[in-house]
């Protein structure tokens, strides 16, 4: 097995015998090596195949400020779903995934608690994923010492429902992709810049917006949760970020008729903030 790229020291990928790209983890198997050198296969704990030879591209990026401990974690909680959910998953999971665990991290440190709002959706109608859910609750606890909560474990369980959006008819795919477009345009023009859609964050705002589409089209019930507070909060720390939320909320009203809920405002400011002010600093 001959590397084709260092990840870091405790992940590779290798060139497999169908000459697709395999990412392999173990404790210290690229210490030292190079491209083209060979590991030692005593010390693989895991692997899987990417078909998609992008995602080993995401994940390059992501693991330059993210510790692999979360693909690790990722990697055991989509063993697990695959063996417990009928359908194929998209292997874009083991990015999106670890991005969401290292983020939920990062927010518990700091004592940042953002309710799902739907969390009671996501139990009722999608109980499988929501156990699934639960379950990588204690694939986090096992290796972190952290218990998150059952938000979390909805949050993770959109992310499996995400992997059947493809499966959308086709009215509803281009209703989605027409509103992710036009909030896209409004970020862009209200911070005079483009957006790199090859970064971790774009892809993470991305994913959102998707949901936050899906979920308006489909009439999905949405209630205010985040208490004024936090509002208020995050509405000043991120003056920015929030006047162009405010944007997008004057844009849904006027073409779709729709108030822009609070959870939303919050959710979409954060994500705002981030694919803006990172990209603008790095």
């Amino acid at each position: 097995m001959k590397i084709t790229k260092v990840l870091n020291n405790n992940v590779v990928i290798i060139e497999n015998e169908k000459q697709g790209e395999m990412v392999v983890m173990g404790r210290g198997l690229a210490f030292q090596k190079k491209i083209g050198q060979s590991i030692d296969e005593s010390k693989i704990e895991k692997t899987f195949v990417l078909q998609n030879t992008g995602i080993s591209e995401k994940l390059d990026l992501l693991l330059k400020d993210t510790s692999e401990k979360y693909l690790t974690i990722a990697y055991e909680i989509l063993e697990y779903a695959k063996s417990k959910l009928p359908y194929k998953l998209d292997e874009y999971l083991y990015v999106a995934l670890t991005d969401h665990i290292s983020f939920a991290i990062s927010r518990y440190n700091q004592g940042i608690q953002l309710k799902n709002t739907l969390l009671y959706e996501i139990r009722k109608y999608y109980k499988e994923e929501f156990s699934i859910g639960i379950k990588a609750l204690d694939f986090i606890e096992e290796e972190t010492g952290i218990c998150l909560d059952e938000d979390e474990a909805a949050s993770i369980a959109l992310h499996l429902v995400n992997s059947q959006i493809t499966g959308e008819n086709m009215d509803i795919a281009v209703k989605v992709t027409t509103m992710v477009n036009n909030v896209l345009n409004i970020v862009k023009y209200h911070f005079q810049m483009d957006l790199d859609d090859n970064s971790i964050n774009y892809e993470r705002f991305l994913t959102h917006l998707r949901y936050f589409a899906i979920r308006f089209i489909k009439k999905e019930k949405m209630e205010d949760t985040v208490d004024n507070f936090l509002h208020e909060q995050i509405s000043q720390k991120y003056e920015q970020a929030y006047q162009c939320t405010k944007k997008i909320a004057l844009y849904l009203q006027k073409e779709f008729d729709w108030q822009l809920p609070k959870d939303e405002e919050v959710y979409l400011t954060v994500h705002i903030h981030r694919v803006t002010f990172r990209q603008k600093n790095s």
